[in-house]
């Protein structure tokens, strides 16, 4: 069987995340929604994406297709509905497309036409950006089962102080020294030639991906997700970083999600609570204004690119899109456009020639090739998000 992932309705909900993603590739708990798929049906799957995403993250058809919506992530009780399915059917759930079989390509075909079959199951998904983080939890505890069940963890060095050791598990090459980990409320993944330095103060859920480091001194509370090569330090609470991003020095990051390839400054610093206690409201790209999210706790929701100069703030609710530069005094707004530079007094446009040697230099240290067509993504995004820079 051929299986295609694909973005959904809730594409434009996800952003900035899905400037430069699919929906599928965005990570919430341990793995991405992608790698949770390929997990559960043990094979490959494609995209079905933007176009000018489509070269990075290619769609490959056969002759028969299962089309999986890429919002939605698996448990064994989708995995047999859908593995299940026959030709020229459609799976739903209270209206909404859990995936499509057919021998048909996506030009040619029309999902009204197919049987729907109803799946009386819960699923798990996410529909909006502070998803990422408040639903993160409960998939890094589901991925952390799938992925440990039947395995033995690799030693954990005597000099740590371990709470509930058997919900610790260190792939091959994790290191971690004289630290505490307590993993009462939620396990605890440390994955392939990560490391948690000396002095770090770790409550799960957390997930270290393969080559991330956490600092000395690093404090980090569930439900949190440190993606692969990244660095963190400083005061974390459920936080998702993607991967590639940098948070390696002192400051507070909570209930926020960052991209890749992202960089805050020492001693930075985001607000995840309002003074009044009151639900906090985050700038939304479909609707263009900003929603109501239902949750007391929503802190930074940065785009892939974006960075901070030291001492940078952070209002409760703050967006950042893609490839911004914050660096002067101040509080900047709640809504930064795509390719803005500067901050509370103001802002100018960060102009793509300049912000790709940025890019060349920041992805080389990490052995990653900024390439063409990274370039014409991110200036597909640049000339797609031109009318939200009205400084």
């Amino acid at each position: 069987m051929n299986y295609i992932l694909f973005d959904g309705p809730v594409r434009n909900n996800l952003l900035p995340f899905t400037f430069t993603r699919p929906v599928c590739e965005i990570r919430v708990g341990i793995m991405t929604i992608r790698e949770k798929w390929e997990a559960y049906l043990k094979t490959k799957t494609s995209f079905l994406t933007e176009d000018y995403l489509q070269k990075k993250y290619p769609l490959v058809t056969g002759h028969v297709n299962c089309y999986i919506n890429g919002a939605v992530w698996p448990s064994p009780a989708l995995v047999e509905a859908i593995t299940g399915m026959d030709n020229e059917q459609v799976l739903k759930q209270e209206g909404l497309v859990l995936a499509y079989k057919s021998t048909k390509g996506p030009e040619n075909l029309d999902i009204d036409r197919l049987q729907t079959v109803t799946h009386p199951h819960p699923v798990d998904k996410i529909e909006f950006t502070w998803d990422i983080f408040s639903k993160n939890g409960q998939a890094l505890q589901a991925d952390f089962d799938f992925l440990t069940q039947g395995r033995k963890s690799q030693p954990i060095s005597k000099t740590n102080h371990l709470i509930h050791p058997e919900r610790i598990f260190l792939e091959e090459g994790a290191k971690v020294e004289y630290s505490i980990l307590n993993a009462t409320d939620g396990p605890i993944y440390l994955g392939r030639n990560s490391e948690i330095w000396e002095g770090s103060l770790i409550r799960g859920g957390l997930a270290l991906l393969d080559h991330a480091i956490i600092k000395m001194g690093g404090k980090l509370y569930g439900d949190t997700t440190i993606g692969p090569h990244s660095k963190v330090c400083g005061e974390v609470s459920n936080a998702v970083i993607f991967g590639y991003s940098s948070k390696g020095h002192e400051g507070y990051l909570g209930n926020a999600v960052l991209g890749e390839w992202c960089n805050i400054g020492a001693d930075s610093n985001n607000s995840n609570l309002k003074n009044n206690y009151a639900k906090v409201r985050l700038w939304n790209y479909a609707t263009e204004r900003f929603e109501q999210t239902g949750l007391q706790f929503c802190g930074l929701m940065m785009g892939d690119h974006s960075k901070t100069a030291i001492n940078t703030m952070f209002n409760t609710g703050t967006v950042i899109g893609v490839n911004s530069n914050i660096y002067v005094p101040g509080f900047p707004r709640n809504f930064v456009p795509s390719f803005s530079w500067g901050g509370a007094s103001g802002f100018t446009t960060y102009m793509p020639n300049k912000a790709f040697e940025a890019a060349k230099v920041m992805m080389a240290r990490r052995g990653v090739e900024f390439n063409e067509t990274e370039a014409d993504i991110l200036n597909h995004v640049f000339e797609t998000t031109k009318k939200w820079r009205n400084y």
